[in-house]
């Protein structure tokens, strides 16, 4: 009964931020976010993902992400990405260490459209833990964190708040994370 609330809850504060906004759309980095558009298209109009924008493009990765997914996609706002050790972003996106970069940005995608609604259902059946494989190839675990918010644990025992879930695209959905996951 409580998930099926925090649900219920988590959706109508969506709605009410979009309401204030004066926007039917959920908000992300100051933008509306339109289901009808895929992952890039609405990406790169948030004033938070500028930096994972940036890594994405310096990856290759645009094709793939606005290809049919679905996709599910933990992406790090900015903010997130200057939680890394200084000179970090900067490294990853040099041309050389585009191997590197691709991995640590796959590692944040799942295959298909999961919901707040599924993971909360996977953590429950997985009894209060979810794991979950990424495109990278490796694995990363979802639960509840104080019984309210969507964590993510990586391979290298870190930790990731969904910040804004259920950010619906053309090809699949967005949960907004306040760290970057790393993998092994």
């Amino acid at each position: 009964m409580k998930l099926k609330i925090l649900v219920v809850v988590t959706l109508m504060g969506l709605a009410a931020m979009s309401a204030v906004a004066g926007m039917k759309n959920p908000v992300v980095g100051g933008q509306e976010m339109y289901p009808t558009k895929n992952i890039v298209e609405n990406a790169v109009n948030s004033a938070d993902h500028t930096t994972l924008v940036a890594a994405v493009k310096a990856a290759g990765l645009v094709e793939t992400l606005e290809g049919p997914g679905p996709f599910t996609v933990f992406a790090p706002t900015n903010e997130a990405f200057n939680k890394l050790p200084a000179g970090t972003v900067d490294t990853l996106l040099k041309p050389e260490n585009k191997a590197t970069l691709t991995k640590v940005l796959t590692y944040h995608v799942v295959a298909g459209r999961l919901s707040s609604r599924d993971l909360l259902k996977k953590i429950k059946e997985g009894n209060g833990t979810a794991q979950l494989t990424t495109v990278e190839g490796g694995k990363l675990w979802v639960t509840l964190h104080d019984g309210k918010h969507i964590e993510l644990k990586d391979e290298k025992g870190g930790t990731a708040m969904v910040t804004i879930a259920n950010v619906f695209q053309s090809n699949g959905v967005i949960h907004v994370i306040d760290t970057v996951v790393m993998p092994n």
